[in-house]
């Protein structure tokens, strides 16, 4: 019987995996800007990098190069992307400044989310969105779902 995990330590059951134009510059404005941890960078013959896992908080993800022969394609490549990442941090208004400081453009402004989140989002420089976020206050369902119809109304009248 192996004493392997199936779920490496410090590892969680989903992992997220970015593919950028230019990885290495990626992990430097990720560390820069959003505060990750470099835990692994495998290189490829070529230079591109094969295989980064960063660490963020008590969650890992990897980032990678292009291989378009291998169907990894960035966003910039595919014109958008697939969806987004969400990093609650300890203050994410700080984040969200130092992320839009570093090349990040602003998507969301920050603000206090109907959830009960601080809340703002930025597209990285490399086509991917981040959700910066701060729980600040707990809600129940009924409160969310009353705050939401709130919000959405209001949304509606300003369009």
């Amino acid at each position: 019987m192996s004493s392997v995990k199936p779920v490496p330590d410090g590892y969680h059951t989903v992992t997220p995996s970015l593919i950028v134009d230019n990885a290495a510059e990626a992990i430097e404005f990720y560390k820069r800007a959003l505060g990750a941890e470099e835990i692994f960078r495998m290189a490829m013959p070529d230079g591109r990098v094969g295989h980064a896992e960063l660490k963020f908080g008590d969650s890992v993800i990897f980032v990678s190069d292009e291989f378009p022969d291998m169907g990894y394609r960035s966003p910039k490549s595919l014109g958008g992307t697939h969806g987004g990442l969400g990093l609650y941090l300890e203050d994410a208004d700080a984040a969200f400044e130092k992320a839009v400081a570093e090349g990040a453009t602003p998507v969301t402004p920050m603000m206090d989310a109907f959830w009960g989140d601080r809340y703002g989002k930025v597209t990285d420089p490399y086509g991917h969105i981040w959700s910066l976020m701060t729980h600040v206050k707990d809600c129940t369902p009924e409160e969310i779902a009353e705050a939401s119809k709130e919000f959405f109304s209001q949304s509606a009248a300003s369009s």
